[in-house]
């Protein structure tokens, strides 16, 4: 693929994203991020360093995310038991029902990004 092609096709998906998380945050109040880093906690405590593994997100942009969602108090963060240098983070409740209308609603995929979905 010529090379500014490719950075086209790469615009549109960007838009393509961008117009999707303009949708998650007018109906459920979440960035694309905070959306995903919600999936990415799930029903259990795991370690921050987990959520950025999952997420692909520098540990710095996930300890954003995560405070901006503690602020919320849709997350909760502790120290670990067994070793206290390891912070993990938990959903609260309010984190779950989060979780759970993210769950439920109806994602509408952009058009360019149909086929990467088709093949899940």
């Amino acid at each position: 693929m010529e090379k500014v092609k490719c950075i086209c096709v790469m615009r549109d998906i960007v838009y393509a994203m961008s117009e999707l998380e303009n949708r998650l945050i007018d109906q459920l109040g979440l960035t694309l991020n905070e959306a995903m880093t919600l999936c990415a906690i799930g029903e259990h405590s795991v370690a921050a360093s987990v959520v950025a593994e999952r997420t692909g997100m520098r540990a710095s942009h996930n300890s954003k995310i995560i405070s901006a969602l503690e602020r919320r108090k849709l997350v909760c963060r502790s120290i670990d038991k067994h070793d206290k240098r390891q912070i993990n983070i938990a959903l609260t409740h309010a984190g779950k029902e989060s979780l759970n209308a993210l769950r439920e609603y109806k994602i509408t995929v952009p058009e360019i990004l149909a086929p990467v979905f088709d093949s899940y």
